[in-house]
C-alpha cells in the first residue's frame, strides 16, 4: 500500500492520530526533505528509514518504489509540509501506482490552501488553485488575463522575493480588487491580511516580505472589473 500522508504546515500538533500510526507502521517514508521529515518523525517517536524523494529525483526513483510496493512493502509519501502532490512531488508516483494497480490510501490532514481559504472572508464556495505563479512578468499577465472572468476565488503560492512584482502584475489585469494574504499559518507569527491590492503593495513596500505566502484573490470583484 502507498499512503499519501498529510503532515503539519507549521504547528507540529496539527497531525492526525491515523497519520502518526501509519508513519510508525510503514516500512519506509518517501520524503521531499529528509531533514525536515526526520525532525517530525523524531518528534513523533517514529524511527523509520527515510528515502529522499524530491522533484528532481522522483522520476528516477519511481521504478524502485513501485517494485518495493509490489514486494508487499507499505510506503508513506510525505512532503515538507501539508498534503503531498499539491505543488509538491508525488503525482507521477500515484499515476504509476494506479497503472500498476497498486493500492493507494490517503491520510488527509493539513493543507495551507484550505487553511488560507478558511480564514478569509473572500467568497470561496468555488476556488481555483494556481500553485506557484510563473516567474516572468509576461507569463503572469497572460495567466491572469485568461482567468479574469471566472467567478471563483483565485488561490496561489508566492515567495517573499516575488510577492511585490506579482501583486503589481496582477493589478495591471484585475484592477484594485480585494485580496487576502496569509503567511506563517499555524506558527507563532501567523498573519492574515485582508486589503485591496494597492494597500498590499504599499504594505510590502514599507515592510520587508518574510515567509512563504498563500494569496487569495476575490474572483467576484475580478468579474465585475472585467
Amino acid at each position: 500500500m502507498l499512503y499519501i500522508v498529510a503532515t503539519p504546515i507549521g504547528n507540529l500538533e496539527d497531525i492526525t492520530l491515523r497519520a502518526i500510526r501509519i508513519l510508525k507502521e510503514v516500512d519506509f517514508v518517501l520524503a521531499e526533505d529528509t531533514r525536515k521529515t526526520g525532525f517530525l518523525l523524531s518528534h513523533l517517536g517514529a524511527k523509520k528509514q527515510l528515502v529522499s524523494f524530491f522533484e528532481h529525483s522522483e522520476i528516477k526513483k519511481i521504478p524502485w518504489v513501485v517494485e518495493e510496493l509490489k514486494k508487499g512493502k507499505n510506503v508513506a509519501l510525505v512532503s515538507d509540509a501539508g498534503t503531498p502532490t499539491l505543488s509538491d512531488p508525488g503525482y507521477k508516483l500515484v499515476r504509476e501506482c494506479r497503472h500498476e494497480k497498486i493500492p493507494i490510501s490517503v491520510i488527509p490532514g493539513p493543507s495551507s490552501i484550505v487553511a488560507a481559504l478558511s480564514v478569509s472572508s473572500i467568497p470561496h464556495d468555488k476556488f481555483i488553485f494556481l500553485g506557484y505563479l510563473p516567474r516572468k512578468h509576461n507569463e503572469r499577465v497572460r495567466l491572469f488575463g485568461k482567468i479574469k472572468g471566472l467567478e471563483a476565488a483565485i488561490v496561489f503560492f508566492e515567495s517573499p522575493f516575488r510577492i511585490l512584482s506579482a501583486l503589481r502584475d496582477i493589478k495591471e489585469i484585475t484592477g484594485n480588487v480585494k485580496i487576502a494574504i496569509a503567511r506563517e499559518l499555524t506558527k507563532k507569527f501567523e498573519e492574515v491580511l485582508e486589503l485591496n491590492i494597492d494597500e498590499a503593495i504599499s504594505h510590502f513596500e514599507k515592510t520587508k516580505p518574510r515567509g512563504e505566502f498563500v494569496v487569495v484573490l476575490d474572483g467576484k470583484e475580478m468579474c465585475e472589473a472585467a
